[in-house]
């Protein structure tokens, strides 16, 4: 089943700093679930000056809780960048 995870950073001053801290590793981690085929695409949410201010996800994965879990499972939870997550089931259309 697919899945749109919509994750929000931080909006205190340190928030950029804790993102750019681990986006090394949060791109491994992702690389690695893309070639499992569990993640379908991903990217940045930008702001109107292009500044990273989350991230999208689209998961193909069994369950809500499957989703839930690789969320908190990534580097950009424990290191407390996304601070508000959303998740939703999604069809695709085209």
């Amino acid at each position: 089943m697919l899945y749109v995870v919509i994750a929000k950073d931080g909006t205190d001053e340190q928030a950029p700093a804790r993102r750019a801290a681990v986006r090394a590793a949060h791109l491994e981690n992702a690389r690695r679930l893309q070639d499992s085929g569990r993640l379908v695409t991903g990217g940045a949410l930008l702001d109107e000056q292009e500044n990273m201010i989350g991230s999208m996800m689209i998961v193909d994965v069994a369950s809500e809780d499957e989703a839930r879990e690789l969320v908190a499972n990534d580097v950009y939870s424990a290191g407390e960048v996304w601070q508000e997550v959303q998740i939703w089931p999604y069809r695709k259309a085209l």
